[in-house]
């Protein structure tokens, strides 16, 4: 029997709604919220507790996640180069472990036995929360009313809130469903599902339409130590302050809207606008500054690995062995990750122009079409000529 719950708890519809439905469904049960700030900003954590105490909670804990959610679970993806089906930069698959373990950590705190969540069971982050609870706390029940109550879309989502006087922000005729963090911001739902329309322009809330961005290009350095962002433009800067920075600069030029149609975990394809504006310039210059420092081989190495990190991120498998010991692959191959990097912003798009590091792997005098240099071009002919043996062999036996 279920006495006490941690519910993961953002003041949404479906979190909302939840609290009544728990105190409805299992008779005597305290219901404890927790919210994780991961960055959505204050006027979505605003009056949070009291919100969430006038639909019935017991109490209602917000903790600042924003450093450890960049330091723990954002900079090891940026290491890694991990995006996920060539575009998505995994920002609400980053966000959902350090949340479900916030959740846990709360639930040891007032002695609860079961754990909940507002996903659905059409998406990812069901298997997010609920692989996070299965790996950190294996004891606790797990209630996902999504997949019992009798709701069946938003709209009826939103008339059981009436009907219980919750108050809500989503409406029958605007009803996206968004989720925000320090990392880039999320829409779904709406005119958004069919592929066939193009994207709302009301769906955009944090970067400019590149046709109305600035006529004139801006450029921002960002600096790295073994793989990490530490400065802007020559300020050293915490990682919550620096991806603030990058941000502002990046979103008042268009940078970082995507607009992707993703096979989910679960099996469908899912059409969703992401925006991630100072993200995008963190991985244009973290690709760019690679280039300069790994070897060929190593290079190959991450650029690999960096599809299998994506997939066991997207699909919830933060805790895994597996997902760990990659982790740790990176970070050791970004141990000479470090230097500078200027990128252009300019409608719409963030262009590394160059880069400079203490243990860059270019060479001119190798590299050189001009005089001088150490390189002796006469070297070639023996390497070509071994290189090419195989071929030369195959085509004498097909010559036959």
């Amino acid at each position: 029997m279920v006495k006490k719950v941690v519910l993961a708890y953002s003041g949404g519809l479906d979190t909302s709604i939840i609290i009544p439905w728990l105190k409805e469904n299992y008779a005597g049960c305290e219901v404890h919220a927790l919210a994780g700030d991961v960055g959505q900003g204050a006027s979505e954590l605003e009056g949070l507790e009291e919100k969430a105490k006038a639909s019935g909670a017991a109490s209602c804990k917000v903790v600042d996640l924003r450093r450890p959610f960049l330091e723990e679970f954002v900079w090891p993806c940026l290491m890694a180069g991990a995006v996920y089906e060539k575009r998505y930069l995994l920002g609400t698959s980053m966000a959902r472990p350090i949340l479900g373990r916030a959740q846990v950590e709360y639930a040891r705190e007032v002695g609860a036995d079961a754990v909940a969540h507002g996903c659905t069971g059409k998406g990812n982050d069901q298997v997010r929360f609920e692989l996070a609870y299965m790996t950190l706390a294996p004891d606790l029940e797990i209630i996902a009313p999504w997949r019992s109550w009798e709701i069946r879309s938003r709209e009826e989502a939103i008339q059981y809130a009436h009907e219980k006087n919750i108050p809500i922000t989503a409406t029958k005729e605007k009803i996206y469903s968004r989720d925000r963090n320090l990392w880039h911001i999320s829409h779904e739902g709406g005119a958004i599902e069919d592929p066939s329309n193009p994207p709302p322009e009301d769906a955009w809330m944090l970067t400019v339409d590149p046709e109305d961005a600035p006529d004139e290009e801006e450029r921002v350095t960002v600096e790295f130590e073994a793989g990490v962002p530490v400065g802007v433009d020559g300020e050293r800067m915490g990682a919550v302050a620096l991806l603030e920075t990058l941000n502002e600069r990046a979103a008042r030029h268009g940078v970082g809207r995507v607009d992707i149609l993703e096979n989910r975990l679960v099996g469908m394809k899912s059409r969703g606008l992401y925006e991630t504006p100072g993200g995008t310039v963190l991985m244009e210059a973290m690709t760019t500054m690679q280039s300069l420092v790994l070897d060929r081989d190593t290079a190959r190495l991450v650029e690999g690995l960096a599809l299998r990190f994506a997939d066991l991120v997207y699909n919830g498998k933060w805790f895994c062995p597996e997902r760990e010991a990659l982790e740790a692959l990176f970070r050791k191959a970004n141990e000479r990750t470090t230097g500078k990097v200027e990128v252009s912003l300019f409608k719409g798009r963030a262009c590394p122009l160059r880069a400079e590091s203490p243990f860059s792997l270019f060479s001119e005098e190798l590299a050189t079409f001009g005089e001088g240099g150490t390189y002796k071009q006469s070297d070639s002919e023996g390497f070509v000529r071994l290189f090419g043996l195989p071929l030369r062999v195959a085509a004498q036996v097909r010559g036959r």
